[in-house]
């Protein structure tokens, strides 16, 4: 085996808040397929084009079972080796064709965008509201208000323990759970206990959903389904895809709708454009989604034979990460990719991903995107940043990246 040791290291350092690590910029246009060590420790391909990482996305010759990337060396894993290592959530996102089909299709009719907009629009609706109500009367005498505790973690909270049947006095225990899985700078015994903890949570909830057959939510329809003759799920099938969807559903919608709120803080054109003209919410959310990019680490894809990207040989075994926040800034698919614009007319992006594995919640945290921003600053038309934009405090080390407080009057 050759040992590879002048691989560089995989981009993590941001000079700007809201923006890619610089080196991305260079290897995007130098080296947009190159090898990597990324932060498992583990060699592999790192693509940083969008074109060419789409085709990672939708190949069929890449397979979505792939190891961890984003996360500290590990004992007991060859950083060396090809060989694709279990990963810590085996449920269907990381499956391949048929199977990834045959339990996506279980779901897929909770998230369609007229589910989305008939089961859930009205509850958001409503939540936003109280919500906003809230930061009105804890700001009404100047005293700043943190719009994460307050807006960001409570809303996609509450939309996915209404969705799953999940109840929502629970929230500040599997929020903090889900911390600490996906917080990449702990040790992995830290980040295996928030794992344990998601899942005892989720086996003990499916029991009580089984014992009570009045139960609602989507994790009471999975266990009814389950109980129907020919089903696939099993039990662990039912515990692992309400984890991924405890965690996924709230986590990633809380970091958008925070980097989001303080993109629109600091770029008042912009927040003006969607104020004046709330029908293009649509669009800006879509704009917002390229822009930001919160999957700071990427996602994997392991090949299934040799293969050829952009011009580059990729070995069986290989495994291939798309930078997508470097990919959705290039510049070959979109005019001025750094700067926000709410008129820009998007076909696709990569934000949610690409090909069969695109994400399946999209469309609630669309729903809830655009919904929160025209009404928080139509209602608070003055609101403002109340610290320098340097001393905002934003998290580095998550899979996702986003916003730790973010302190706002008016």
């Amino acid at each position: 085996m050759t040992i590879e040791l002048d691989v560089p290291a995989m981009p993590v350092e941001r000079q700007r808040l809201l923006d890619p690590p610089m080196a991305y910029y260079h290897l995007r246009e130098e080296q947009p397929i190159t090898r990597i060590r990324f932060p498992s420790g583990r060699i592999g391909w790192l693509v940083t084009r969008f074109e060419e990482g789409s085709q990672v996305f939708s190949d069929p010759r890449m397979s979505a079972a792939r190891p961890r990337h984003d996360v500290p060396p590990e004992d007991g894993v060859d950083p060396y080796s090809n060989e694709t290592a279990e990963a810590a959530d085996p449920t269907f996102v990381l499956m391949d064709e048929p199977d990834h089909s045959a339990y996506r299709r279980l779901l897929s009719g909770r998230f369609t965008p007229k589910a989305v907009q008939t089961r859930l629009q009205p509850y958001i609706d409503r939540i936003v509201t109280e919500h906003l109500d809230t930061i009105e009367a804890l700001g009404a005498n100047g005293e700043p208000v943190d719009l994460i505790e307050h807006l960001a973690l409570p809303i996609p909270c509450l939309v996915i323990c209404e969705l799953l049947g999940v109840p929502y006095s629970d929230r500040d225990k599997f929020h903090h759970a889900t911390e600490t899985m996906m917080d990449t700078s702990r040790p992995r015994a830290e980040r295996d206990q928030g794992a344990h903890w998601l899942r005892d949570y989720i086996t003990g909830l499916v029991a009580d959903k089984r014992a009570d057959p009045t139960s609602e939510g989507l994790l009471a329809d999975l266990i009814r389904s389950s109980q129907e003759e020919g089903s696939i799920l099993t039990d662990d099938d039912l515990i692992s895809i309400g984890v991924l969807l405890l965690f996924a559903g709230h986590d990633t919608t809380m970091a958008m709708i925070g980097l989001s709120t303080l993109t629109l803080l600091t770029h008042p054109e912009a927040r003006q454009n969607l104020v004046e003209h709330p029908e293009k919410v649509g669009p800006a959310v879509e704009e917002l989604l390229r822009y930001l990019t919160i999957v700071q680490f990427g996602l994997g894809r392991t090949a299934k034979e040799d293969l050829e990207i952009g011009g580059q040989q990729i070995a069986k075994g290989d495994l291939v990460v798309v930078a997508m926040p470097a990919a959705n800034r290039d510049p070959r698919v979109f005019d001025n990719p750094d700067q926000p614009d709410f008129d820009r007319k998007i076909t696709r992006h990569l934000a949610f991903g690409y090909g069969v594995h695109q994400c399946l919640g999209q469309n609630v945290a669309r729903a809830e995107l655009k919904t929160i921003l025209p009404q928080l600053f139509t209602r608070f038309p003055g609101l403002r940043l109340a610290t320098p934009l340097e001393q905002v405090e934003m998290d580095t080390y998550g899979t996702n990246y986003g916003v730790r407080k973010l302190l706002a009057t008016w």
